[in-house]
């Protein structure tokens, strides 16, 4: 390096931000270098998810995309444990170069708001939003014709309906919390571990509904034997124009269920760029957007580039955690 002791101060000075100049230049250069090597060899996706589901659906629909995107090869794994808690530390923990991805829902950040999730928003670099999942409230129709029968007999009992759902930090109770939030209707809430146990014991009579996705029900409706009766969105949709929403309600509660991608918060900003990248090719092909119409999953629109979902993690974060605490 340039021995600049005997310079003088204001030469000294110049040539020392020149040095930072360039070192600012090569290190660019290096990232450069480092995202167009990237991948350097398979990726692998931790799902913080069990086998079947939404999220599972989704990560396993974008291997084969993002495997030809990025010309390598993917390896999904699940990692249902603690609501995903447990890919959520493996990620943080992986060596920060891109190639271990997490696919989570929105219980990483309910489940953060709760205290149960020991990975903090710092320790991830979110990379993408690519589904924002319409939440509803799904009852018997032999029970409740419609929300307004539903709403009626809630206001004549109160404190006697119960709502269901998976687990008291997911999603699902963020929406039910949400809901009696906005509308003072006086509901109580019960957990349950699967999804699978939540519809049982609404056809069988032992609770009045359950918040989850349209297409976690799709089968139950076409039988008839379960019927979404309200949609978390501000107009009604294309394919259940009968089912009214909580905007024209009164209610500004869009929240559904997001799914996103998640790296090492320490990953390069050029590699979590070109993961970005390769991720919106993806979600712009007819043949992802064709699966999404498929599962109803093409309501509103999914994608959120990294600062942008970043910033509505953090929003949702802090309305998550007040509605917890006031619950």
């Amino acid at each position: 390096m340039f021995d600049t002791r005997n310079v003088k101060p204001h030469l000294k000075s110049y040539l020392l931000a020149g040095s930072a100049g360039l070192a600012l230049v090569w290190g660019a250069a290096a990232m450069a270098e480092e995202a167009a090597d990237f991948p350097s060899g398979p990726l692998q996706f931790l799902v913080a998810a069990g086998a079947g589901g939404g999220t599972d659906n989704f990560a396993r629909t974008v291997k084969p995309m993002l495997e030809e995107a990025l010309d390598t090869r993917v390896t999904v794994i699940n990692l249902p444990s603690a609501s995903g808690a447990l890919a959520h530390q493996r990620t943080a923990n992986s060596d920060p170069d891109g190639h271990t991805l997490d696919f989570a829902s929105s219980t990483l950040v309910t489940s953060l708001a709760a205290g149960q999730n020991p990975t903090g928003l710092d320790q991830l670099t979110p990379v993408a939003r690519m589904q924002s999942d319409v939440m509803t409230l799904i009852v018997d129709p032999e029970k409740y014709a419609d929300f307004d029968a539903f709403k009626a007999h809630v206001e004549e009992n109160p404190g006697d309906v119960i709502i269901g759902g998976t687990h008291a930090a997911s999603p699902d109770r963020m929406a039910f919390l949400s809901l009696r939030d906005a509308s003072g209707l006086d509901m109580n809430f019960i957990p349950y571990d699967e999804e699978g146990s939540v519809a049982a014991n609404v056809m069988g009579g032992n609770i009045d509904g359950l918040f989850g996705e349209i297409s976690s029900v799709l089968s139950y409706m076409e039988s008839g034997e379960m019927m979404p009766i309200l949609v978390f969105a501000e107009e009604r949709l294309p394919n259940f124009p009968d089912i009214p929403t909580t905007v024209e309600n009164g209610w500004d509660l869009t929240d559904g269920n997001e799914r996103g991608i998640f790296v090492n918060a320490e990953t390069p900003d050029a590699i979590v760029d070109r993961l970005e990248t390769a991720l919106k090719e993806v979600y712009d092909s007819e043949q992802y957007q064709q699966y999404e119409e498929k599962v109803n999953l093409h309501y509103r629109e999914g994608w959120l580039g990294s600062e942008d979902y970043r910033q509505k993690l953090e929003e949702n974060y802090e309305l998550y955690k007040r509605l917890l605490e006031n619950s």
